[in-house]
Parts: C-alpha cells; sequence; structure tokens
C-alpha cells in the first residue's frame, strides 16, 4: 500500500485547542510588545504565567496520565534553577545572551533529569501516600543541598545573570513545545501505556506493558520540564534563593493540575494562567499591613473554586451556564452548508470499452447432462423371471 493511498485523516480543532491557546495569547502580547510596549510588570508577570504552566502540564503527565502523587515537583524546579543559573553565568560573557540562556535550560532540565531518574528508581515501587511523602522529601533535602553550598551562595542565593524584558518571548516559545510536546505524547502509544497503567497496573502488566519503564519515562519527563522552568525563573528573578522552593510551591502546582481536571491538558493550562495571575494580584493589592491576609483570600479563592466545580446542588447552574453548552447551542444555530446533489451517473459506451473478445462473438459451450445415478443400483439383486 502506497503512502499516497493512505486514508487522510480529518483535521479537528478540539485535538489542538491547546496550541492555539497558547499560540494566540503569545501573539496578542507580542503584537502588543512591537506596537505600543508592554510595561515592566506586566513582562514578568508573562514570564511566571509561562513557567507555572510549564510546571502544571509537566506534574499532569506525573498525576495526570501515570496516576501517581508527586508532592517533590518544586524539588526538581529547584535543581533545574541552581544548576541552570550556574551554566548562564559560565557562557553569559562568552556566547550570546539567547544561547547562554537556551544551554541553562537544557542543561538545568538535563540535570533535573537526571534527578528525576536516580530518586524514580528506588521510589515508583511506592504507591499513594507513602510516594507523595518521599517525593515530599526529596525536595526538601535537595533545597537544604543547594543552601549549604558555597558555589551556589548558600543562604544568600544565586547570583544570576539577567536576561532582560524580551525574557517572556523564550518562555511562551518553551511553552509551546511543552504543550505541544505533551499533547502528542497523550495521544501516542507510549501515552496510552502510561494511562492503561493508571487505569489498572495488572491489567497493563497482562496485556505486556513495561510498567516500571513506562514509570520511569513519564516521571524523567516531568521533571525535565520542571527544570526547563526553573531555570527560566533563574533568569528571571535573581538571586535565586532556596525559600521559593518550599513545600508551598509543589501543592500550588498541585492545587493547578488538579483544578483543572486531572489528565486533562487544556484544564492544566487555565488553572496555571488564572491561579498566577490571581496570586500576582493578590500580592499587588493585599501589600503592608493587608499582606497577612493573602494566604486566607488565596485559600477561600480556591475553596469557592472547587465548590462550584464539584458541588452536587449547583450542577444545574454549571450546565445552565456553561460556556461548552453555550458553544453547543451556536453551532447548532448556525445554518449547516447544504450538500452538493451528487450527478447521475452516466451509462457506459460499450462500444469503446476494450476486451479481449470481441462483443459480437458468440461463445457457446456444449453441457452434456449426466444422468443421475441410482446409489442403490448396485444393491438391487436381478430379476429373476
Amino acid at each position: 500500500m502506497k503512502l499516497s493511498d493512505m486514508p487522510k485523516q480529518k483535521f479537528k480543532l478540539k485535538h489542538h485547542i491547546n496550541l492555539f491557546i497558547v499560540l494566540g495569547l503569545f501573539l496578542i502580547f507580542l503584537t502588543f510588545e512591537l506596537t505600543s510596549g508592554l510595561r515592566q510588570s506586566v513582562r514578568d508577570l508573562l514570564v511566571q504565567i509561562a513557567y507555572s504552566a510549564i510546571l502544571a502540564v509537566s506534574l499532569n503527565i506525573v498525576v495526570g496520565l501515570l496516576g501517581e502523587l508527586s508532592l517533590g515537583h518544586a524539588g526538581f524546579m529547584c535543581v533545574g534553577a541552581y544548576i541552570g543559573g550556574l551554566i548562564g553565568n559560565a557562557l553569559w560573557s562568552s556566547v550570546p545572551h539567547i544561547a547562554a540562556l537556551i544551554a541553562a535550560m537544557i542543561g538545568g532540565g538535563c540535570a533535573a533529569a537526571i534527578a528525576g531518574l536516580l530518586i524514580g528508581i528506588p521510589t515508583l515501587r511506592l504507591k499513594g501516600d507513602y510516594l507523595a511523602i518521599t517525593t515530599l522529601a526529596f525536595g526538601e533535602i535537595v533545597r537544604n543541598i543547594f543552601k549549604n553550598q558555597a558555589v551556589f551562595g548558600k543562604a544568600l542565593g544565586l547570583s544570576t545573570s539577567y536576561y532582560g524584558k524580551n525574557l517572556f518571548i523564550i518562555a511562551w516559545i518553551a511553552l509551546f513545545f511543552t504543550v505541544l510536546f505533551a499533547q502528542n505524547l497523550q495521544k501516542s502509544k507510549h501515552g496510552r501505556a502510561i494511562q492503561a497503567i493508571r487505569d489498572s497496573e495488572i491489567s497493563a502488566k497482562a496485556m505486556g506493558v513495561d510498567v516500571t519503564y513506562y514509570k520511569l519515562v513519564a516521571f524523567v519527563l516531568a521533571a525535565f520540564f520542571a527544570g526547563v522552568a526553573g531555570a527560566l525563573y533563574a533568569h528571571n528573578v535573581t538571586p535565586v534563593r532556596d525559600t521559593f522552593f518550599k513545600f508551598d510551591k509543589s501543592i500550588e502546582i498541585l492545587v493547578m493540575v488538579v483544578l483543572g481536571g486531572m489528565g486533562n491538558l487544556t484544564g492544566s493550562l487555565i488553572a496555571a494562567f488564572a491561579l498566577t495571575f490571581v496570586n500576582v494580584k493578590l500580592d499587588v493589592w493585599l501589600s503592608g499591613d493587608l499582606a497577612s491576609i493573602k494566604k486566607i483570600v488565596y485559600a477561600a479563592i480556591l475553596i469557592i473554586v472547587v465548590i462550584w466545580n464539584n458541588a452536587p446542588a449547583l450542577r444545574s447552574i454549571r450546565e445552565k451556564y456553561s460556556l461548552m453548552r453555550w458553544w453547543t447551542d451556536m453551532r447548532e444555530r448556525m445554518p449547516k452548508p447544504q450538500k452538493e446533489e451528487a450527478e447521475p451517473p452516466t451509462t457506459a459506451n460499450w462500444d469503446k470499452i476494450p476486451t479481449k473478445i470481441p462483443m459480437d462473438s458468440i461463445i457457446s459451450t456444449d453441457i452434456s447432462v449426466r444422468e443421475e445415478e441410482d446409489p442403490n443400483a448396485s444393491e438391487r439383486k436381478p430379476e429373476v423371471k
């Protein structure tokens, strides 16, 4: 079968909606930057939204696709931030800044992936709460290791090179490729194997899925993208201090995944955008004496969102004002294009059809009809006169 003879898959918007969301927002902000220029606070907010979304999408691979609870994602971000910041400092004066930033992102991601492999081999045999406690301990251990090393600045933090006002462009491009990779992984055979482990590990083993291998793959990939997000953070904030990577950060990333829906890539993106925006704005609005109630307001917003999404009493209201229902109603009201009527089939001109035998020749076959034999003829006895 030729490649040209294979049936072409129909393009569906819903399969690529995540890429269009990221690309559309990026083009909007880039247009504002090129025409009128964005404020520095807006640029910083866009960078924070980008690396928060990368963290949420990467954790969704472990929590959503694999179905394992990990509370050490901030630890992988910490590895990427310190290692990526150190690589960026070493290359900043010798190569172009964009090359140093890309090298820092790749180096920080690879360092975090190695850390994910080392911690994943012994801990992925655990399940449930035991895995969560182990990954939480890993995040705290990593944070304290970097805190006490002189090369990383100890408690004062690692002084990194600030990339500049265009960092949000690199951050959103990194977010686009992260979403593209996660989306393709989810639809690939490897992604289906990972989801099979989530649904039933025993059934996956029975079907021949290498459970240990795919668990490590999901864990290492999630750690890699968390390291990339850490390198972006290191070149946006200086100095890099260990206090940013505490237990709260892992919980914040997990909340983004849970609110968006575990396994739902679009939901993780929207939750990361919304929660990061709310968190940053609360820092601005609740400053001074009101800073102490920031966590209370943030927690209250999360509680309201959870109740709205899950309360059975609000189900009718959610369905009534659902965006999906509004979009379905709009599609039903839109006039549907009429299909063109097919032309009646034309009769074939048999005189012009080439054949091996002329059409006017008569083919006859003599068929001799064979008399039916009596199966009991041999058993009959001759009649005696």
